[in-house]
């Protein structure tokens, strides 16, 4: 058999044992392991939040997910989370053109800069946030005589979501970027497009997937975010209360079932994001191949 099909023909058997060969460590063990670490680290833990919610009735249930402080929260965690994933959708995707088309003195520290949303405790974040744009702060003195205040405010929250969104949409653009080859842009300008036209007719088409998948990316991260918002948000119910903090406060007042009510909402918006991002993936490997079988 030439060696180019033995990897096809073990996907057909699915990673069964072959005459002369051997798959490890098992498609059935190694399936089987898999399974089971899931069904112990995240299945398990995320049926509960269903099991304790189905304890109220369906009048009860709407009665926790839809009170005032409720609603609130969630148009508030909403809000916040999409105005933060936009800013990133539109600044994210400027850092990655810098760092992917220029070279300058010092790029890999800024390139290093981008993930350090990721190493950073969130409760560091929130505490350092908070600092800068505090009415005394390096930034928040200088805001708060325009009319700005940050900190301690619904607008603190969105600042602080757009922090820990950024590398979601800075590493998503990178690779897209680094396989667009700079001819491209060169033979744009030799026809006579300029920048703007080069931008949005050659490279936006090829950007938009990769930028979409960044923007969910950060846009459920920021809806489940916590530690990095509640030293910056005030706090406040009806005005600066998000919905972590909210699930919490239930959790404090022995409310566990007001609190897998809330939390099923949130729950089920991300299982809708997963959707939509592994959608647009596959939107996008679907693309790719179209254009390596036209070529």
């Amino acid at each position: 058999m030439d060696a180019r099909e033995e990897p096809v023909k073990r996907r057909r058997t699915g990673g069964r044992r072959l005459p002369g060969g051997s798959v490890l460590p098992g498609f059935g063990l190694s399936l089987g392991i898999a399974l089971l670490y899931l069904g112990l680290i995240v299945l398990i833990p995320l049926s509960t939040v269903f099991l304790k919610t189905f304890t109220l009735t369906g009048s009860e249930f709407l009665a926790k997910v839809s009170s005032p402080r409720a609603l609130a929260a969630f148009q508030l965690s909403f809000t916040a989370a999409f105005v933060g994933a936009s800013v990133n959708a539109v600044f994210g995707v400027i850092v990655a053109w810098v760092l992917e088309r220029y070279r300058f003195p010092g790029r890999r520290l800024v390139d290093s800069m981008v993930d350090l949303p990721f190493a950073l405790p969130t409760a560091v974040a929130g505490i350092a946030l908070a600092s800068v744009y505090a009415g005394n702060g390096w930034i928040g003195r200088w805001l708060e005589p325009l009319g700005l205040k940050v900190a301690y405010t619904p607008l603190g929250i969105m600042v602080a979501l757009t922090f820990i969104g950024l590398p979601f949409v800075v590493r998503t653009v990178q690779p897209v970027l680094r396989d667009i080859d700079p001819e491209v842009e060169e033979a744009a300008a030799s026809l006579g497009a300029g920048r703007w036209t080069t931008f949005f007719r050659v490279l936006l088409p090829e950007l938009l997937p990769a930028v979409a998948t960044g923007f969910v990316l950060a846009f459920a991260r920021a809806l489940g975010e916590y530690g990095s918002v509640i030293f910056i948000a005030g706090n406040l119910p009806m005005k600066s209360e998000i919905v972590p903090l909210l699930i919490m406060i239930q959790l404090e007042q022995y409310d566990y079932a007001g609190a897998t009510a809330i939390a099923l909402v949130f729950l089920l918006a991300s299982f809708a994001l997963l959707f939509l991002i592994n959608f647009l993936s596959w939107r996008r490997q679907r693309g790719s191949l179209r254009e390596e079988v036209a070529s």
